[in-house]
């Protein structure tokens, strides 16, 4: 009888470790992120200690993501993950507004802040560096380009003390879900309104249909045109005399 009880309990234990494996999946075995609940998950475990403020589900360049803002301490994030795969693409931080100070003491040098760019993303190469004014504070701007990553860097131009960190991958995805892309949809869309200048693509769902929008002035005329992003059709097409 006593073995009979001990069969019962594993059996029981097993069950109850497969069952919260299917309803909660851990970080190490989501393979894609199919709700918020694991994009915070994801962001908590990567911003340990961080409070979520925000979770939107967007799509960019045609690929469902999840952004996630969190909140600690004096730092403000946002972690971007693409849900195909569950990979982080995109990850930023900045102090609070409130908490910069105008500095006091002379404007480091560019040297100065080059070697501290280097030093926080250690191998990488600058790209661009510029000084500028926000909100009365001086600051330095840094682009820097590092393997399959851009960043972007914010330092007070007085203390030297870093502002606000950046970095996105730069790698094109695998395009699993076959759209044709922003450069076809432009093609396409120029195609049918004769020429024109392109002013804006954008990927959206219009209930439930994955579309490019291309907004193209001729003239004096400004077109509208919807394209499946998948087949390439034309779906609509809007002519609006710009001067009305």
């Amino acid at each position: 009888m006593k073995k009979s009880n001990r069969i019962l309990t594993m059996i029981f234990l097993i069950c109850f470790v497969f069952a919260n494996v299917l309803c909660f999946p851990t970080l190490v075995s989501a393979k894609e992120i199919t709700s918020s609940y694991q994009a915070k998950r994801l962001a908590r475990e990567k911003v340990k200690g961080a409070t979520v403020t925000e979770v939107d589900r967007d799509y960019e360049k045609g690929e469902l993501v999840y952004e996630v803002k969190l909140v600690k301490g004096k730092k403000e994030y946002e972690l971007t993950y693409r849900a195909s795969d569950a990979k982080l693409i995109a990850y930023k931080w900045e102090i609070a507004s409130w908490y910069i100070t105008k500095g006091k003491g002379k404007i480091i040098s560019k040297s100065k802040c080059k070697k501290l760019a280097k030093k926080e993303v250690s191998g990488g190469s600058i790209t661009s560096l510029v000084k500028k004014r926000s909100d009365g504070i001086d600051i330095y701007k840094v682009k820097m380009k590092k393997g399959s990553k851009k960043y972007e860097l914010e330092f007070h131009a007085r203390t030297g003390k870093l502002l606000e960190y950046e970095w996105e991958l730069t790698t094109k995805s695998s395009n699993k879900n076959n759209y044709i892309g922003t450069a076809k949809a432009k093609e396409i869309a120029l195609k049918k309104v004769g020429g024109g200048h392109v002013i804006k693509v954008e990927f959206d769902m219009d209930d439930g249909v994955p579309v490019y929008e291309v907004e193209i002035i001729k003239g004096d005329y400004e077109y509208d045109v919807e394209i499946h992003a998948k087949t390439g059709k034309i779906l609509e097409v809007d002519k609006d005399y710009i001067y009305d």
